[in-house]
Formats: C-alpha cells, sequence, structure tokens
C-alpha cells in the first residue's frame, strides 16, 4: 500500500484487491472510458475474482478513483497461446483526478509484485479506447503519452502483424518482460509476434 498527499485530498493505492473488497467502495462516476462506470466496478470484481486476476486501485476516502487489472489474454486473440502471458486489460484515472501522476504512482505500485516477475505482460492499444478530447492531446500526442506512462515501468513498443493492431498506425502492443522469465518463453513470445504467412 502507498499513501500519498495530492492538492485534492489524501489517496490510497491497494492491491491486488479482492472482489469482496472492491464491493464495499463506491466507483467514482467519471471512471466510464471503457464502460458505464457501474458496469466497470462489476469488471474490476469478475477479474478480481479470477484465479490469475490481479486488480489494484486508486482509492480517496470510500471511493474508488482509478484501477489498473491485469488478466490472461482473450481466449480468441494469438497471446492466449503463450503459457506466462498476462495482459494489462486497462488502466483508468478519473477525469476529476488527472495531471497529479496517479497512472504512473498506479503502476509503479502494481509492478512492486513479484509475480508480475514470472510473466511476460502485454498491453494492447488501440487509439479507439483513448481519451482523446478528455486529454486535450491529439493522436500522436496521447500515444507519445501512453510510451512514457508504460515505459516508466520498463514496458517497450514491440512490432507484430497483429490485424488489431495493424488496423491504425497509432495503435501499439508493448511487452514488459519479468524478470523470471525463461529463455523458452521469450522463444515463445517472438514466435507469436509475427504469425501471417507472407503470400508470394
Amino acid at each position: 500500500m502507498t499513501v500519498f498527499d495530492t492538492p485534492k485530498g489524501r489517496v490510497e493505492i491497494l492491491g491486488p484487491v479482492t472482489k469482496e473488497f472492491i464491493e464495499g467502495l463506491n466507483m467514482n462516476k467519471n471512471l466510464n472510458n471503457f464502460r458505464r462506470a457501474s458496469r466497470q466496478e462489476e469488471a474490476l470484481m469478475l477479474v478480481a475474482d479470477l484465479p490469475e486476476g490481479i486488480v489494484y486501485i486508486v482509492k480517496h476516502e470510500n471511493e474508488i478513483i482509478g484501477y489498473v487489472l491485469f488478466h490472461y489474454p482473450n481466449q480468441y486473440s494469438r497471446w492466449s497461446k503463450h503459457p506466462r502471458m498476462l495482459e494489462l486489460g486497462a488502466i483508468e484515472i478519473s477525469k476529476d483526478w488527472k495531471q497529479l501522476g496517479l497512472a504512473t504512482k498506479l503502476l509503479k505500485e502494481a509492478f512492486k509484485n513479484p509475480e508480475l516477475e514470472e510473466y511476460i505482460v502485454i498491453t494492447t492499444e488501440f487509439y479507439w479506447h483513448w481519451d482523446i478530447e478528455g486529454s486535450g492531446l491529439d493522436i500522436w500526442g496521447y500515444q507519445k503519452m501512453l510510451k512514457k506512462l508504460f515505459g516508466s515501468v520498463g514496458f517497450k513498443r514491440r512490432h507484430t502483424d497483429d490485424p488489431e493492431i495493424l488496423e491504425h498506425p497509432a495503435n501499439m502492443l508493448m511487452v514488459r518482460f519479468g524478470k523470471n522469465v525463461t529463455d523458452a518463453h521469450l522463444k515463445a513470445f517472438e514466435e507469436l509476434t509475427y504469425q501471417q504467412s507472407i503470400i508470394m
């Protein structure tokens, strides 16, 4: 747990949190980037309840004002074929609490968790999920901000022929290799990054 003061009050970063713990808190109504705040709270509880699910939250008093979650990749994606991979499924800070460095602090707290050193962690960044309007940035400015944010905990951008990533040049696959990932698992990842056969 990390506790610190901001101009808007004291906040705590906690995790991994349980489904029951999340259930006992209120969800900030502006945590609605991916879905309605009430539905997002349900999604957090669902992930927290998964055997591999890891959820960290930013809390002010009795309210969740930010979160990051990790789970296995979608079963229909190529990444699900990897035996030691987690996906950073989403990170969000309420617009009421932006510009305070909370996203970076949240990621740094989450990656203190030694369990994450056992995995290759990916984040698939699609520009249509980005809060371009609320940020005041253009697409490329937002992409640069994300590279810096995820880079602060060791993620690097990787090229891939995954069709969803290739759908728009701003989309990104970013990857972090845990300290305890084996050479065999690194090789398996490399084999997954390019899968399309070349047509002559």
